[in-house]
C-alpha cells in the first residue's frame, strides 16, 4: 500500500518536471507498487540522465539530503544524489550502468526506450516496463525481484492480451 503522503511527494516532482527537459521515471519498489504490486516503499528512486540528475538537484536545490556526484558500488554506478522533501528520501540516478558478466559496464539506460507512463491520480507518471525491471534485477543478482517482476509483467501481458485479440476477432 502506497502512503498518501508519497503522492504528495510525486505530485511535487511532477509538478516541478512535467515542464523540463529532463527525460525521467520513476523506479523501484515506489514504481510496483503504482503499477499495482504488492510492495510498501520507503523511499522514490527517480531515473534519469546525467544533465537530468543535475537538473533536478538544481531544482530541489533547498532539498538536498546529498548533492549529486558520481557513484560505483562493485554491481551499479551513476550519477547519484538524493532529495528530502516532506520527510521522504528521493534518491536520484543519472546514466545508470550495471556491471556485466565479463566486468565492463553495459552503456547507461536509456530510459526512452524502457519507460511507459500510467496515469496517477490525474498525473501521467513515467516508470520503468516491468519487462526492463525484471532484465535489470537479474543482472544486479536480485532473482527473486526478478522473478517476482517478470510474473507481474507475464500477467499483465496476458491481461492485455485477450482483449487485443478479442478486438481483432470482432472487427473481422
Amino acid at each position: 500500500m502506497i502512503q498518501p503522503i508519497y503522492l504528495v511527494v510525486l505530485r511535487q516532482l511532477f509538478t516541478e518536471l512535467q515542464e523540463s527537459q529532463v527525460i525521467w521515471a520513476v523506479t523501484g519498489s515506489f514504481s510496483f507498487a503504482l503499477q499495482g504490486l504488492p510492495l510498501e516503499p520507503h523511499d522514490i528512486d527517480i531515473q534519469t540522465d546525467t544533465e537530468g540528475a543535475y537538473e533536478i538537484e538544481r531544482r530541489f536545490f533547498s532539498q538536498i539530503g546529498r548533492k549529486v556526484a558520481f557513484s560505483s558500488t562493485k554491481r551499479m554506478r551513476s550519477h547519484f544524489g538524493a532529495l528530502l522533501i516532506e520527510g521522504i528520501v528521493v534518491e536520484v540516478m543519472g546514466d545508470v550502468q550495471k556491471r556485466l558478466e565479463d566486468g565492463m559496464w553495459e552503456t547507461p539506460v536509456d530510459l526512452k526506450s524502457h519507460r511507459q507512463f500510467i496515469h496517477v491520480e490525474g498525473m501521467d507518471i513515467p516508470v520503468l516496463a516491468l519487462t526492463y525491471e525484471a532484465q535489470a534485477y537479474l543482472k544486479l543478482g536480485r532473482l527473486e525481484r526478478a522473478a517476482m517482476l517478470q510474473e507481474a509483467a507475464s500477467r499483465t501481458a496476458q491481461d492485455v492480451q485477450p482483449k487485443s485479440s478479442q478486438n481483432w476477432r470482432d472487427r473481422t
